[in-house]
């Protein structure tokens, strides 16, 4: 097996999508990004779930690409999300990605449609395939329906394209089996709840929602992890943690959204089906996170 591409290591914020009036917000986001930036995140994954890619329309999900690429000017490694249930869709996102210019690209399990292992495995292939560009896979059975079963993983970090996986099925032993991969499947958490234990696992880091509003926190558990102060790291994880758990209380990224904006970072605006976040979580959200800022 070739040596595998390495796309980042570190956290990477899933950025969120800012909205004004049912629009994207450039102006927001261009703001986002040099904070991000300035705050020592060491990527972006731009056209994730936490930025409501299912809402996205073609043209604005390529919209997002460009600009971004365009206002980062290649000081921060850019991972832009192309998957999605429909393996045409998705291999002409990750050539149009291809085409912007990124690092690397996110590749969602194919929801809804249920795939069986060799549908899943030939949707995988045929997207690898598509583009020359390092791809992490994203493992989310909470929201697709679908979990990648080990052996199925197994066949695709044959692919010299795969370099990693975003985990997010919330279970400690599925991370333990994932980190006997090794560097053939570098592992991402996918939960912030799980950075600190990642990290212990060999992992290469976080695709962060948390970060999106306290990056350089975020960044404090992998740098203090990196320079050997495992109980520094332990600790800014346990810090974070009653904030990260107060941002799932309703589907991402309806809190994250709320949160920044109330330090006016962006509005709070989502697309329906998604929706403002309930009294009761704006309150747990709001009592959090005065303790952090």
């Amino acid at each position: 097996m070739k040596t595998k591409k390495t796309v980042f290591k570190g956290i990477g914020t899933a950025l969120i999508t800012p909205l004004k009036n049912g629009e994207i917000d450039y102006k927001a986001l261009e703001s986002l990004i040099e904070m991000q930036i300035t705050s020592g995140v060491h990527a972006l994954i731009i056209g994730g779930t936490t930025g409501e890619a299912a809402t996205l329309t073609n043209s604005e999900r390529y919209s997002l690409f460009e600009f971004t690429k365009e206002k980062c000017q290649g000081r921060i490694k850019l991972v832009f999300g192309t998957g999605t249930n429909d393996t045409r869709a998705a291999i002409r996102h990750t050539k149009k990605a291809e085409e912007i210019g990124c690092d690397g690209v996110l590749l969602v399990t194919p929801y809804y449609n249920k795939g069986t292992e060799e549908g899943v495995y030939r949707h995988y292939m045929s997207i690898l395939e598509s583009a020359d560009l390092p791809a992490i896979l994203y493992n989310v059975p909470s929201r697709t329906g679908v979990n990648l079963g080990l052996n199925l993983l197994a066949r695709l970090a044959e692919h010299e394209n795969v370099a990693g996986i975003k985990e997010a099925a919330d279970s400690a032993d599925r991370l333990v089996s994932l980190s006997a991969f090794g560097s053939s499947l570098p592992l991402y958490a996918g939960n912030d709840s799980q950075i600190y234990t990642s990290l212990c696992l060999g992992g290469f880091g976080a695709i962060s929602v948390v970060s999106n509003i306290l990056p350089r926190e975020s960044c404090d558990i992998v740098k203090y992890y990196s320079d050997g102060d495992i109980k520094k790291s332990l600790a800014s994880q346990l810090r974070l943690l009653p904030f990260i758990n107060s941002l799932f209380l309703e589907t991402n990224p309806a809190p994250i959204k709320y949160a920044m904006s109330k330090l006016g970072l962006c509005s709070s605006e989502l697309r329906l089906p998604l929706y403002e976040v309930r009294a009761s979580t704006k309150a747990t959200l709001s009592g959090e996170l005065e303790k952090l800022v």
